[in-house]
């Protein structure tokens, strides 16, 4: 299976974890984005113009459930 990629190019003030939360709703998501830009340099906030690799990952399914009311 061949791995697709949003392109993202940064702007001032980006940091990893914020374009995790861009495109992930997850700002804890940032490690696959790292992984997949290991030409970048780890630092706390990005410089602009450097144009990022975002993996598409699967959004992970989660159960809804309703408690039953309460009975008095």
């Amino acid at each position: 299976m061949t791995q697709e990629y949003y392109e993202y190019i940064t702007k001032q003030g980006d940091r990893w974890d914020s374009i995790a939360w861009q495109f992930y709703t997850n700002a804890s998501l940032y490690e696959p984005i790292i992984k997949a830009n290991s030409h970048v340099l780890i630092e706390p906030t990005l410089q602009s113009g450097i144009k990022l690799k975002i993996p598409v990952i699967e959004q992970q399914n989660t159960i809804e459930f309703q408690l039953p009311p309460w009975k008095k």
